[in-house]
């Protein structure tokens, strides 16, 4: 429908439509910006860009969920000058010209999204990423998919200010159906590692709290100056430089707080690594206790969960789940379970139950399948059929 949109919009058909998953994190939260390990997926729920290059300099953005067109030209383009949902989009046109020092063209740009907003399944990350892959097959940019990915992390970084790492758009870049992306932050190297859940009768059951968070803002931004603040007192680039091993050294130079900070990056990157070993070893079935203390983790060291997530998570896990933990930035947005499919209605019903009677907003669950990365709509396609 996006290409239909786009001939409303601007009265004319575009050159084509580009697309890019959100993702949820399976597990490795918070570890990407300090250079660590993380096992994020891409889902079944996309961002469109139906896009068309222009004669002129003009990028105009249009999208399904707002009546108004952004116009500027495209060397006015920065941090200034733009704002709301635009800027990533126009952000991210800039992180491509940036990213290959080009001149570049004209552009329409027509965002439509199926992503939750706010729900911490980066809806941001599939917008820069859709519209990245557009922008480099219009401008026929030789990109890899890690370096559009890069483009995404700097318009979220420099343009939208969020402080973010490359987690989401790497996600939303390498994504492979029933693959989770083992991404190494440090090295930027990734692998994909297959989850096989249709075969271990299990599925990937996303819980939306429906309680809204913004990296942007608040306790994301405050848990990143703290571990920026661990690194420079413990005089290491990254907290990645910290491991088990010498985990209670580095405790020991720490105010309490701080403490907290540091062991769960430590801890996380630990059960990062150890479930990949598990999911290659034993499969999906495996990784509950992992995913749990995962949460256990981000709940009271990292402090970035939320009574309404907690509540989801434990109910998860008492109605049948093998697995629950909050996903995500934190403060809200979503929770991850592995679900037997015979258990997923159970699930899904009792966090339902719980949060009504708890009097919290009403979380939606659906079931997430680990999908294919960005690109044009037509190759997407012919890859799912061949899949």
């Amino acid at each position: 429908m996006s290409a239909v949109h786009f001939a409303e919009r601007f009265g004319y058909e575009p050159d084509g439509v580009w697309s890019a998953p959100g993702r949820v994190n399976l597990i490795g939260e918070h570890t990407d910006y300090n250079e660590g390990l993380v096992l994020p997926f891409a889902i079944d729920k996309r961002t469109t860009c139906a896009a068309a290059v222009r004669e002129d300099r003009i990028v105009r953005v249009a999208t399904t969920f707002a009546p108004e067109i952004v116009e500027i030209g495209l060397d006015e383009i920065t941090a200034d000058t733009v704002s709301g949902w635009s800027a990533y989009v126009l952000g991210m046109v800039a992180s491509m010209r940036s990213a290959r020092l080009v001149d570049g063209t004209g552009l329409d740009l027509m965002i439509d999204s199926n992503v939750p907003v706010g729900a911490g399944l980066s809806s941001s990350a599939a917008i820069e990423c859709a519209t990245g892959v557009a922008v480099r097959d219009l401008w026929g940019l030789e990109m890899t998919r890690i370096e559009v990915a890069k483009a995404g992390r700097v318009t979220e970084n420099h343009v939208v200010g969020a402080p973010t790492g490359l987690l989401d758009q790497a996600a939303s870049m390498l994504g492979e159906r029933d693959h989770a992306v083992f991404l190494d932050c440090r090295t930027e190297e990734a692998e994909s590692v297959p989850l096989h859940a249709e075969e271990a009768g299990l599925v990937l059951l996303v819980i939306d709290s429906k309680v809204e968070h913004s990296h942007a803002t608040g306790g994301y931004r405050e848990r990143k100056a703290s571990c920026d603040y661990a690194c420079e007192v413990l005089g290491v680039t990254a907290l990645r430089d910290v491991t088990m091993d010498t985990l209670d050294d580095a405790l020991a130079q720490l105010d309490p707080v701080t403490q907290r900070r540091v062991r769960h990056i430590v801890t996380e990157n630990e059960r990062v690594a150890q479930t990949v070993a598990l999911l290659q070893s034993e499969g999906l079935g495996a990784i509950g206790d992992l995913m749990v203390a995962s949460h256990v983790s981000m709940r009271d060291d990292f402090e970035i969960s939320a009574p309404e997530m907690d509540l989801i998570v434990d109910t998860a896990m008492a109605a049948g789940a093998v697995g629950a933990r909050m996903t995500g930035g934190g403060f809200g947005g979503s929770a991850i379970a592995v679900v037997r499919e015979a258990d997923v209605a159970a699930v899904s019903e009792a966090v339902v139950a719980a949060a009504q009677a708890a009097g919290y907003p009403t979380p939606v669950p659906f079931v997430a399948v680990p999908s294919h990365g960005a690109g044009r709509d037509s190759a997407i396609e012919t890859a799912e059929a061949h899949a």
